[in-house]
Formats: structure tokens, C-alpha cells, sequence
């Protein structure tokens, strides 16, 4: 078992610093910028005060869902490498002070999309927060339907940011769904891929094929990835954006699947490794792409 010191912030700056790391803030930038990509893609005219209200309600629904699944698994992230100087299991921060920051969070989320935006924008943050903090969470323990529960709030964002925007559902926002959730699949097993070692000392199960880094799992990622060049084309198709940004789409797509074949011929560490940042490169490209399509 990993030791960990209890370090308790005496200063402000230590304190804010302690808040800033229980964000997860570069990771729920990302999402916000998913949000901030549907809302924008929704619009008729922007209106730079309603994105940014939007930012700041989609930034506080994944912090306070970030803190959820901080909270379950603060025992856990004790016994990691990556996680175990986090400010819950190191100390900075107590249990108390993290809940009552994520109840904050929530409830400014809840306000600005209730208030400015509308409930159904509302209802689905909270179906979001929900799935994420308190079932994917704890089915990180039980096997890959971990990853698959995880893909639906991970897809969520853009389908609020329309829906924000709109105040309807439709064909639009379920196709901005459909590319983020099959992104998910290579996204979250490439990273469980390389940190599988470290998973396994808190128990986390998230590969498929038994676990294993094989054939069979770089088989699968395979398998969703190529379900992004159909989907890719559809913003295109339902007239939301136009043709550059489909062949961008399929282009970056491509690029994506090649690397699922190395990964299939090669099944190393390396490849999970290179795997793993072409998808922190497909998803804010393809997006860029289809938001100056419209323009």
C-alpha cells in the first residue's frame, strides 16, 4: 500500500491550490469546450454573455461531478500512483469541505441553466452528474459496462450545449452524441490500456476481453473507432455544418483508425501511448472543424 502523507493547506494560496486540483480543471475545460461546441452550433446568432454563462454552468456541472467521484473513491486513489497525492486522499482537502464545494458547484449550475437557459438543458446536467458520480464510479470495480455507462454523460456535453441553445431535441443533438460517445470507447481503453497497472491496485476493471491488453481488446477499439467515419458525416447531411468540415471529419477519422491497426499488430504500451493523445487530437479537431463550417 501507497503511504500517503497528510498535508493540510495553512495558507490561502495552499487552499485555493488544494480547490483548483479537486476541479480536475484541464480535464473539465475539455468538457466545456464540448459544451461550448454544441451551444455554439445550435445558435442562430451568438451571444458571447450566454456562452459564457453556459461555460461557467457546464464547468460546474463536471467539478461537482468530479468531487462525487472523488468522494467514493478516496480510499482508492490512495493505493495509485496517479492519484494518490490528489487533495482528498493526501489531506489538503477534507471530505466535508469537498462536498460542500461540489453541492456549490451544482447548485450554480443548476440556477444558470434552470434560470437562463431552460429545463431541459437542466435535467440532462443532472442526468449527467448523476450517472458519472454515483454509477460509473462504482462500476469501475465490476467490468468494461463501466466504460460504456461512463461514454453516455462523457457524450452528453455538445447534446446540452444544443439543447441549451435550441430547447428541443432532435436528430442534431443526437448526432453530436452519437460522435463523442463512440469516441469515448478508444479514448477511455487506450488510457486504461497504459494505466493498467496502476488500475489494478485499486481493482479497476475497464478493459474488455477479460482484461487483457491483446488482440481482442485492440479488436474492439478498432471497432468503435471505425463507427466514427459514418457518424462524422451526418452533421454534413442534416445540413448543421458543411462538406469541409465532413472531409476533416473523415480525414482525422482515418488517422484515428490506422492507429487502432498498429495498436492491433503491435498490442505494446507505446501504441496505447500514442493511441491515447490521437484521441485528445480527434475530438477538439473535428469539432473546430464543424464550428467554422458554419460559419
Amino acid at each position: 500500500m501507497i503511504s500517503v502523507s497528510q498535508s493540510h493547506p495553512n495558507t490561502f494560496a495552499e487552499k485555493a491550490k488544494a480547490y483548483y486540483d479537486l476541479t480536475k480543471f484541464r480535464l473539465s475545460a475539455t468538457v466545456a469546450f464540448s459544451g461550448g461546441f454544441g451551444y455554439c452550433l445550435g445558435v442562430e446568432h451568438l451571444n458571447w454573455l450566454y456562452l459564457a454563462l453556459f461555460l461557467v454552468a457546464t464547468l460546474c456541472t463536471t467539478f461537482s461531478a468530479n468531487v462525487i467521484n472523488q468522494v467514493i473513491e478516496i480510499e482508492l486513489d490512495k493505493l495509485m500512483k496517479r492519484t494518490a497525492n490528489r487533495p482528498l486522499p493526501s489531506g489538503r482537502l477534507t471530505v466535508k469541505e469537498a462536498v460542500g464545494f461540489a453541492i456549490v458547484s451544482g447548485l450554480i449550475a443548476c440556477i444558470i441553466l434552470f434560470g437562463v437557459f431552460n429545463y431541459r438543458a437542466g435535467l440532462l446536467a443532472i442526468l449527467s452528474a448523476v450517472l458519472y458520480g454515483f454509477v460509473y464510479t462504482p462500476l469501475k470495480r465490476v467490468g468494461p459496462i463501466a466504460v460504456f455507462v461512463g461514454a453516455l454523460p462523457g457524450a452528453f456535453p455538445p447534446m446540452i450545449g444544443w439543447v441549451a441553445a435550441t430547447n428541443h431535441f432532435g436528430l442534431e443533438p443526437g448526432i453530436l452524441f452519437a460522435i463523442q460517445f463512440f469516441w469515448q470507447f478508444p479514448h477511455f481503453w487506450a488510457i486504461a490500456w497504459v494505466l493498467d497497472e496502476d488500475y489494478k491496485k485499486a481493482g479497476f476493471r475497464l478493459l474488455p476481453s477479460k482484461g487483457q491488453k491483446d488482440m481482442n481488446t485492440a479488436f474492439q477499439i478498432m471497432i468503435y473507432t471505425l463507427c466514427l467515419l459514418p457518424v462524422g458525416w451526418l452533421p454534413y447531411k442534416l445540413g448543421m455544418t458543411g462538406i469541409n468540415s465532413a472531409f476533416v471529419a473523415t480525414l482525422f477519422g482515418v488517422l484515428f483508425l490506422a492507429q487502432t491497426f498498429h495498436l492491433m499488430r503491435t498490442c505494446t504500451d507505446k501504441t496505447a501511448l500514442q493511441l491515447m493523445f490521437g484521441s485528445f487530437l480527434y475530438l477538439p479537431v473535428v469539432q473546430i472543424a464543424f464550428l467554422l463550417d458554419k460559419l
